[in-house]
């Protein structure tokens, strides 16, 4: 059985970084792509970057420049490093792993930005 585990979520001040990380547990084969994605309280979850198997990269223009996604195949572990964080960004960010026969999701880790 596959799960995604996160970590790295937690309090940090505006301008400050954070450094989530997605793993994958059990036999899940190829992932084809590896997202993040966050979801404030009453609103649509909304993609914050992806990548791909072969390396490209896609992100939110609100996080262009600050957050930067990266992938450990050896480990079926995806990265999000978020440098110069803002108050808005405050809410629950999710892993996604896209592999041919499935989408699996994270749990969920709470990232929070406030003096």
């Amino acid at each position: 059985q596959v799960q995604l585990v996160e970590s790295g979520g937690g309090l940090v001040q505006p301008g400050g970084s954070l450094r989530l990380s997605c793993a994958a547990s059990g036999s899940i084969g190829s992932i084809y792509a590896m997202g993040w994605y966050r979801q404030a309280p009453g609103k649509q979850r909304e993609l914050v970057a992806v990548i791909t198997i072969g390396g490209s990269t896609n992100y939110a223009d609100s996080v262009k420049g600050r957050l930067t996604i990266s992938r450990d195949d050896a480990k079926n572990t995806a990265y999000l490093q978020m440098n110069v964080l803002k108050p808005e960004d405050t809410t629950v960010y999710y892993c996604d792993f896209e592999t041919r026969l499935f989408n699996y999701w994270g749990q969920g880790t709470q990232v929070t930005v406030s003096s």
